[in-house]
């Protein structure tokens, strides 16, 4: 019909983002240490959970990658070994980085239908787990972790995969409600254990952006004993220094 492109055909992929914690506020030469050992963690994890890289392709997306594997891969190798393979490379990498250049992950994991065209991917398939990356849930898990790394799954990959299959931890997951943008939608959080020394989040050489601005007493310091101004005296009492006479 005139005016309409036909649309190609869509391939079913398991499909992996991750983004980095705090890429932005690095600077320069530490982000692209970072993501030099990104990718390098992501290949050694993904070959250490049998992936293998002929049913691989990334894309590049600055601050993160997507991952998209042939249906020949059994998810279950992407739900179970993958994620505590690509927490011990980072830790592993954050070990002996400097400062800035380490760095902590969120990840997403999700499937379905893909559509290929000579710019890349699309479909609705790509675009949740993107949208998965950026709930309030993920951000505050992987903020209140001592790990290095934080995943999120679809309800459907949840289901269909991870509590279908004994490696995959099903347990250590809990469920969230995410809202972002367009998308409405319940999924399933949790958060890798570490290792020694990984207590700390890693610290990152930032470009200054803005003045920080000066920090507010919260009200319990206003309210602390000290704090509390003196009642007011009683009607009919004095109120000099010397007191009542």
């Amino acid at each position: 019909m005139h005016g309409t492109r036909e649309v190609p055909f869509a391939l079913h992929r398991s499909i992996v983002c991750v983004d980095v914690e705090k890429f932005g506020v690095r600077a320069n030469w530490d982000q692209l240490a970072v993501r030099d050992a990104l990718f390098r963690a992501l290949e050694t994890a993904l070959a250490e959970s049998r992936v293998p890289a002929e049913h691989v392709t990334c894309e590049d997306r600055g601050d993160g990658a997507l991952i998209l594997v042939d249906p020949a891969v059994p998810k279950e190798h992407l739900a179970g070994p993958f994620p505590a393979r690509l927490a011990a490379c980072l830790e592993r990498h954050n070990g002996t980085a400097a400062p800035g250049a380490r760095f902590r992950l969120r990840a997403a994991v999700h499937a379905g239908e893909v559509h290929y065209d000579r710019h890349g991917v699309a479909g609705s398939a790509v675009s949740l787990p993107f949208r998965l990356l950026e709930a309030g849930a993920l951000k505050e898990a992987l903020r209140g972790s001592a790990g290095v790394l934080a995943l999120i799954a679809s309800e459907w990959f949840y289901r269909e995969v991870i509590a279908q299959n004994r490696t995959c931890e099903a347990a250590a997951y809990r469920r969230v409600r995410v809202s972002v943008k367009e998308t409405r939608t319940p999924a399933w959080v949790r958060s890798l254990p570490t290792g020694p020394g990984a207590a700390e989040a890693p610290a990152v050489s930032a470009v200054p952006l803005a003045p920080a601005a000066a920090p507010r007493r919260s009200p319990s310091r206003a309210r602390r004993p000290g704090a509390r101004p003196a009642p007011p005296p009683k009607r009919g009492a004095a109120t000099g220094p010397a007191g009542p006479a």
